[in-house]
C-alpha cells in the first residue's frame, strides 16, 4: 500500500498520529525506516518537504509530538529559555521518550519496516528526543540525528553502556550562531557521544537555530551511507 504524506494516521495501535512516505520499490521486502521528529510549537508538516529528500528505500515517517500547545502546535514537552538556559519539564520529556519507544516497538506490525533498520532524527526539540530514545534505547535503532539540538542532562543515569552504544551512528549538525540552542550545546554533545564511542559524524555551520538546505543536503548523504552500510 502507497502512503502519502498529505494525510494524517491515526491508529489504536500506534500512540502518535503520523505521515507516512513509502519506500519507492514496495516488494523487497521489509523496508529501512526514518522516522523524523519536529521542532516545539510546530507539528509534523513542517517536515514534509524535508521527508520528500530521504533516500527512496526509506520508508519515513513524520510522528506529531503527543502535547497540544494550540491549532497545528505540539511539542515533547515545555520548556522555559531563561538567562541561565533551557528549563525543562522533566515528567514531559520522559513521557515522550517513553512513548516514543512504544512507537518504535509497534510500527513493524503495521508497516513492512525493518526492525534492525530504523533511524530516528528531528530539528531542535525533536534532536532532544531522537537522543533521548537513542541513548537510552540502543536496542531500538541503528542511529539518530541531532539537527539543531542537544541531549537533555536529564537522562544520563539511564543512558546506555559503551558496549551497547558501539553499535549505534549519530549525526549532529549545529549553527555556530544559533541564538535559541548555542553552540555550546552541540560541542558538549560532540564531547559525550564521544566518549560513549558513538559512531559520530559531526558538523558546524554558519548558520542560525535553523535546517537549512546544506544541513538538511549532509543528513540526507549521511542516511544514505548509512542504508548502504546496513544492507
Amino acid at each position: 500500500m502507497k502512503h502519502s504524506l498529505h494525510n494524517v494516521v491515526e491508529r489504536p495501535d500506534l500512540p502518535l498520529a503520523h505521515r507516512v512516505r513509502s519506500p519507492d520499490n514496495l516488494t523487497a521486502g521489509s523496508a529501512p525506516c526514518l522516522i523524523l521528529l519536529h521542532g516545539v510549537g510546530a507539528n509534523e508538516a513542517n517536515l514534509i518537504e524535508f521527508a520528500q529528500r530521504q533516500d527512496p528505500r526509506l520508508l519515513v515517517i513524520l510522528a506529531r509530538a503527543p502535547i497540544a500547545f494550540g491549532p497545528g502546535q505540539f511539542g515533547w514537552f515545555n520548556v522555559n529559555f531563561t538567562s541561565t538556559g533551557p528549563v525543562i519539564n522533566v515528567a514531559q520529556s520522559e513521557q515522550s521518550r517513553q512513548t516514543l519507544v512504544d512507537f518504535i516497538d509497534g510500527l513493524p506490525s503495521v508497516y513492512d519496516i525493518d526492525p534492525n533498520r530504523v533511524w530516528i532524527a528531528g530539528f531542535s526539540q525533536g534532536g532532544i528526543l531522537s537522543a533521548s530514545v537513542a541513548l537510552t534505547r540502543p536496542d531500538k535503532v541503528a542511529g539518530f540525528g541531532i539537527l539543531s539540538g542537544r541531549i537533555l542532562p536529564e537522562i544520563a543515569p539511564l543512558i546506555g553502556t559503551n558496549v551497547a552504544l558501539r553499535k549505534v551512528h549519530g549525526f549532529v549538525s549545529h549553527g555556530v550562531h544559533d541564538g535559541k540552542l548555542t553552540i555550546n550545546f552541540a560541542r558538549s554533545a560532540q564531547r559525550l557521544l564521544t566518549e560513549k564511542e558513538v559512531r559520530l559524524t559531526y558538523r558546524e555551520y554558519d548558520a542560525v537555530h535553523e535546517l537549512n538546505e546544506t544541513m538538511q543536503r549532509d543528513f540526507c548523504s549521511w542516511i544514505a551511507q548509512q542504508i548502504d552500510a546496513n544492507n
